[in-house]
């Protein structure tokens, strides 16, 4: 019993400063962005730019919890998250939405996202094989943000190549799903078949995928190298992460845009299930799992936190309430346990007052 009221305790503790100082300091450095974003010279950039951050803001925020575990490096930790989801949120848009369709220049985008994890690393051409190109600076002052941001870290430079373990396999995720349609399904089982039998945890691959286009075990990482921790506790928690709470992350994403991928015929990951009950069973299977791995990571009302808040944001967006089967959102959001329902309550309320 006092385990749970200590865990109890924590988990508000972690509730509170995210709501006072993360979500705030967040947005801050967003808006700074934006001011930024909005002076892209080239018109289809800017409007890449300012759209990200107007549609994706959540992105970041939500990210920004993992600021609220990194003491006196609080700041630091926030500043490198906000930049290099925007980053993300960015090179997402310039590859999905502005009418190119070439690997090779989303590549050469995404190696900023490589770079921004690489302190001291110069600034490349990023744009050099990209038809649009006159960004004003934009691009390359996130990457230099997060690397600023993260040589603060006194644990950063152990966990770097952890971190850039987990990014290289976010960019080819984000290369390889936005190729012409002919090319994308099989460049992406072809490239994840490996590393499902390595992986051996009985996932399809479209949830493997989904698992290396998260950013929360980066995060995770930036958050451990501020308080020093060591290339094995990093490993204890990529075993947490990845893929159980990185796919559960990236699925309720698909899970909520079932319609509205369909409607403009986007790459959904959760259309490739059998049908609706066999998807809602298997997020079912993600959120279980993931709560029973963040019970055994050290900090754990931290990381079950993260878990109940994925679920609570998400199943919150209006756009979850469509989706088939009936009952699917509720059954979800169940298997949270109460924890989840209260997030998820404080969430609506968030959403109804335009904070997220």
């Amino acid at each position: 019993m006092g385990d749970k009221r200590y865990r109890t305790y924590a988990a508000a503790q972690v509730l509170a400063r995210f709501l006072l100082r993360a979500l705030p300091r967040a947005g801050r450095e967003l808006a700074r962005w934006r001011e930024m974003a909005a002076r892209c010279p080239d018109p289809v950039l800017r409007q890449m730019a300012l759209a990200s951050i107007a549609a994706k803001k959540f992105h970041c925020q939500g990210g920004s919890v993992f600021a609220v575990r990194a003491g006196r490096f609080e700041r630091e930790v926030a500043r490198a998250i906000v930049a290099l989801q925007t980053i993300s949120d960015y090179l997402d848009n310039l590859c999905d939405r502005a009418g190119v369709q070439d690997g090779e220049s989303f590549a050469l985008l995404h190696r900023a996202f490589l770079d921004a994890l690489c302190p001291g690393a110069p600034p490349g051409d990023y744009y050099a094989l990209y038809p649009y190109r006159g960004d004003g600076g934009y691009l390359g002052a996130l990457v230099r943000a997060c690397q600023e941001a993260l040589a603060c870290l006194p644990g950063y430079g152990a966990l770097q190549e952890k971190a850039l373990s987990l990014a290289r396999l976010y960019c080819s995720l984000q290369v390889r799903k936005h190729l012409p349609w002919p090319q994308r399904v099989k460049s992406l089982v072809e490239w994840l078949e490996p590393l499902l039998r390595r992986l051996a945890a009985g996932l399809y691959w479209w949830e493997l995928a989904a698992a290396t286009g998260s950013t929360l075990g980066i995060f995770a990482l930036f958050s451990l190298a501020a308080r020093g921790g060591s290339p094995a506790e990093a490993e204890q928690v990529l075993a947490g992460y990845f893929p159980w709470i990185c796919g559960l992350h990236i699925l309720l994403d698909y899970f909520i845009d079932q319609q509205e991928d369909a409607a403009g015929g986007d790459l959904n990951f959760v259309a490739y299930y059998r049908d609706g009950h066999e998807a809602a069973a298997r997020l079912r299977h993600f959120a279980c799992r993931s709560l029973e791995l963040a019970a055994r990571l050290p900090d754990a009302a931290f990381h079950q936190t993260v878990v109940a808040g994925l679920l609570a944001m998400y199943l919150s967006d209006p756009k979850a309430q469509g989706q088939e089967p009936s009952g699917a959102r509720e059954e979800l959001l169940a298997s949270g346990g109460p924890y989840a329902g209260f997030l998820y309550r404080l969430c609506r309320g968030l959403r109804r007052a335009g904070v997220v």
